[in-house]
């Protein structure tokens, strides 16, 4: 069995082909992008993920369901909501399938297994804790949540600091730590290193068990910039160099194998400690995708 670290985008992308040639692996994602709007709890990154595998994304946004309408959206701005988030019908079923799952009782873990297997999804996919994390970016404004400055100020304002908010009281769940002891080995897949990976690792129980495994990760930035997203902004708010070898410096605590682009030989080798290797990491279609999981697996 696989398991991957996942936040939207980027990895979500891989999992398509990764879907095609394994039948075992296990999906642990990033819930600090969560947020609440409208009365329903979103999990952007645990969506996207389910969306990819049951294959209904929509594969121009990766975000969201193919063919999606937007009329419940149109209608709260024309009644004075201000709904910053663009939220699709048929995907906003999502959001109140699991909002009203957790009031009734059920906790995140819970209500992920019961959507996913209504989309037919087979791989586990977990949330990364239970306990409520977010995503707070500070900016020369002030501090906003991730979505606001992501979504509601499309990433304009400067980043001085990205933190965690009440990850100190997050912990792994059991089935995340299942998913992490029984495995073969960990792919951490192309999503932003500090918002959609670092929450993660962060959680209590995580990062120990990340050293005991053999970890392999994509690169989510060629050459000096992010493939998409943020990234970039996030990683220099860190103190981290925007390349590959940024990349590497953020997981040097557990990686093993970096997989960096082809246009980026210059870094294949060695850096402390960890294999670089140099493959086509871009994702243009299902194929692409399933040609890098190959090549992931094939180091595993």
């Amino acid at each position: 069995m696989i398991t991957i670290l996942s936040g939207g985008t980027g990895t979500p992308k891989l999992l398509r082909g990764l879907k095609e040639i394994v039948d075992d692996f296990a999906v642990i994602v990033n819930t600090a992008e969560d947020i609440w709007i409208s009365g329903n709890k979103l999990c952007p990154d645990i969506d996207s993920v389910i969306y990819a595998l049951a294959d209904i994304i929509d594969e121009e946004r990766w975000w969201g369901i193919r063919g999606d309408t937007f009329r419940t959206h149109e209608q709260l701005r024309k009644l004075g909501w201000d709904e910053f988030m663009v939220i699709g019908d048929l995907d906003r079923a999502t959001h109140i399938f699991r909002s009203e799952l957790l009031r009734r009782g059920h906790t995140l873990t819970e209500a992920t297994r019961i959507l996913k297997n209504a989309f037919g999804v087979k791989a586990e996919v977990l949330p990364m804790c239970e306990e409520e994390v977010a995503t707070i970016v500070v900016t020369p404004e002030g501090e906003m949540h991730f979505q606001e400055f992501w979504v509601k100020r499309r990433g304009e304002p400067d980043v001085l600091d990205v933190y965690f908010k009440g990850i100190e009281n997050a912990k792994a769940t059991d089935d995340v730590i299942k998913a992490l002891e029984k495995c073969d080995g960990i792919i951490i897949g192309p999503s932003n290193p500090i918002t959609s990976i670092m929450p993660i690792v962060s959680v209590k129980g995580v990062k120990e068990r990340l050293r005991r495994k053999k970890v392999v990760a994509v690169s989510p930035i060629i050459g000096n910039k992010p493939v998409s997203g943020p990234a970039g902004k996030f990683m220099k708010a860190k103190g981290f160099d925007v390349s590959p070898l940024g990349v590497a410096d953020v997981y040097a605590d557990f990686l093993d194998v970096l997989v960096v682009h082809c246009s980026d030989t210059d870094f294949a080798g060695e850096y402390d400690g960890i294999e670089v290797l140099a493959t086509d990491i871009i994702m243009r279609d299902k194929n692409d995708a399933k040609n890098l999981a190959e090549f992931l697996l094939e180091i595993m």
